[in-house]
């Protein structure tokens, strides 16, 4: 693997202790493949908290991207208190996954055409607003899952 000059990584998974962030990505991918020269991804990881303060903020998962080649990369976080979990999303924008899942009110929007499969997300009521986002960003989305338990 080490010879790839493309790779793209989509992930989904749940963390132990942090979520996958810039540091993992550079550790245990970029720095074994010398020849890279485009790399894209896509990664939604979960962790399991008692309380927030243990949520890594945003602001603190985009500082570990700062000397990326790829300075578009977007992340959230997202607090559940009910569920006592926290998610992050990381892509490289612009983003060629086929699907988005457990999209929040906290979606920071953009321009999402090879999407066809979202999922929204939240512990808390999505307004209208959040919903006109949703449809200018992801014009050509043919499966649409909503989870709210406060509708």
């Amino acid at each position: 693997m080490s010879n790839l000059e493309q790779f793209g990584l989509y992930i989904a998974t749940t963390m132990n202790t942090t979520f996958i962030d810039g540091n993992h990505l550079k550790r245990d991918i970029i720095n074994r493949m010398s020849l890279l020269n485009q790399f894209t991804f896509y990664t939604h990881s979960f962790i399991f908290i008692s309380n927030q303060l243990y949520c890594p903020s945003t602001e603190n998962i985009q500082r570990t991207f700062i000397d990326f080649l790829n300075n578009n990369i977007i992340s959230y976080v997202d607090y559940f208190p009910e569920a006592k979990q926290c998610q992050c999303h990381i892509y490289s924008y612009p983003s060629f996954t086929p699907y988005y899942d457990n999209i929040t009110n906290n979606f920071p929007g953009g321009l999402y055409k090879y999407v066809r499969v979202i999922s929204l997300f939240d512990e808390y009521p999505f307004e209208h607003e959040f919903f006109l986002r949703i449809q200018k960003s992801f014009p050509f989305v043919q499966e649409l899952i909503v989870i709210n338990y406060k509708s």
